[in-house]
């Protein structure tokens, strides 16, 4: 079963002579344990896609499933997005996007709390998910107080606290450093191979293209797979 199915997607921004096709017949799937890029030069449809992916924007025509349960069909929710998006689909960004005046601890323990989880549970959840993203120690910590790799590690760590199969990724490395980035990176294939997640990637940086299992490159909105070569 796949993680994540899309099906003939397609978007379309404005009217007449601002008419602008964002997405032109995607289709994708992505397993559980595999990492996926998603590559494709500024203005291809690439954070389009993701956000479609994500149901934050959905498109108006085609089919996304989520481990095999239809979520939407043509622009109908097929259930309840906001819902969906807690539970099955967890967001990571370019800037990690923690919330300032909570702790570590306490911002990964916040999407729990929105799953409707509360009490001793929590706690050790997000515990676990920030010594297993090496980011235990500074639990007590405030986001000001941490790099900025180690803020992207939080927030892959609040990504995966509800265990969604899914885990979405909008330039996750942009604002780190070769070093840092390639890290992160290699903690989403971790990730994906240790807690069975699939992990789809929106990317510019080729020098990390051997972490990922599948490629797909987009271009004015169409999507193809990328065939990589032994």
């Amino acid at each position: 079963m796949e993680a994540l199915r899309a099906e003939n997607l397609y978007k379309t921004y404005g009217h007449g002579d601002t008419e602008v096709k964002a997405l032109r017949g995607v289709s994708m799937v992505a397993h559980p344990g595999e990492v996926v890029a998603l590559l494709g030069p500024s203005g291809s449809g690439k954070s389009t896609l993701l956000t479609g992916l994500g149901l934050l924007n959905p498109p108006e025509r085609g089919v996304i499933e989520l481990m095999g349960q239809r979520v939407l069909e043509d622009g109908r929710a097929q259930g309840d997005l906001a819902a969906l998006r807690r539970s099955r689909i967890g967001f990571v960004f370019q800037k990690s996007n923690l919330i300032p005046f909570l702790s570590v601890h306490e911002n990964v323990r916040l999407i729990l709390t929105l799953n409707d989880r509360f009490g001793a549970d929590t706690h050790a959840r997000a515990q676990e998910l920030l010594e297993y993203l090496g980011v235990g120690h500074r639990t007590g910590h405030f986001p000001e107080e941490l790099s900025g790799g180690e803020q992207q590690r939080v927030a892959i760590a609040r990504a995966l606290a509800p265990a969604p199969p899914v885990i979405l990724a909008d330039e996750p490395t942009a604002a780190l450093d070769s070093q840092r980035g390639r890290a992160v990176m290699e903690l989403f294939r971790k990730v994906a191979r240790e807690q069975g997640t699939a992990v789809v990637v929106v990317t510019h940086d080729h020098r990390t293209l051997d972490v990922f299992d599948t490629i797909y490159e987009m271009e004015d909105g169409v999507l193809r797979k990328v065939e990589r070569t032994a």
